[in-house]
């Protein structure tokens, strides 16, 4: 389930990860495009559709969901 932005959360992100589901609209993309495209979703997770905080030992992972609303 989705999270809304959490500037708390955010602070204490020490990994990302991005999920690329086989059914999205658009795809397949090569590597550097979707590269390209998780560096931007990354830097602005706020603005992400599907946004997951997933809570390791360490901090948080901040899991985005690309859709294609996001694309």
């Amino acid at each position: 389930m989705p999270n809304p932005f959490d500037p708390y959360r955010e602070a204490l992100v020490v990994e990302t990860l991005t999920v690329w589901p086989q059914d999205l609209p658009g795809t397949p993309l090569a590597d550097s495009e979707r590269r390209h495209i998780e560096e931007r979703l990354h830097a602005d997770p706020a603005h992400t559709t599907q946004l997951e905080y997933v809570k390791i030992p360490a901090g948080f992972i901040r899991k985005i969901t690309v859709t294609a609303s996001d694309l």
